[in-house]
């Protein structure tokens, strides 16, 4: 049994030369309840101003966008893991009233709700020729 894992000795080696992909950006959750869609999206590290909420064509697109700040020249990093960046999640609601969807972000966390929009019940039948 080995209890080290594979890349523990290599594993902060390339983390300087490779860019990977940062998966855990923007993670959320989604539910419905009371008749609205929720949206529970984790951002931490930004402010309010620097994330935008688009709807369009019956998408919600969620965009944040922090740029890195150089005013100290005299710091000389040793490493710098602090993200920095445009990130950018969409969402298929189909038809929504966008006057209605509610945000809000507090502590890291943007919660948006939107109402679902009443859908008609009526059965349209296709005339086969």
């Amino acid at each position: 049994m080995n209890l080290i894992p594979k890349n523990f000795y290599l594993d902060d080696i390339f983390d300087d030369f490779v860019p990977t992909f940062n998966s855990n950006k923007m993670k959320c959750d989604i539910y419905e309840k009371g008749g609205d869609y929720h949206i529970e999206m984790d951002i931490p590290g930004f402010d309010k101003d620097d994330i935008k909420i688009e709807s369009k064509d019956g998408y919600l697109t969620i965009t944040a966008e922090k740029t890195m700040e150089d005013n100290d020249e005299d710091k000389n990093y040793i490493r710098r893991e602090r993200s920095y960046g445009k990130y950018s999640r969409s969402f298929y609601l189909g038809d929504f009233d966008n006057t209605d969807v509610e945000a809000e972000f507090k502590n890291g966390i943007l919660k948006i709700t939107v109402p679902k929009k009443e859908q008609a019940n009526e059965k349209n039948y296709i005339e086969i020729k």
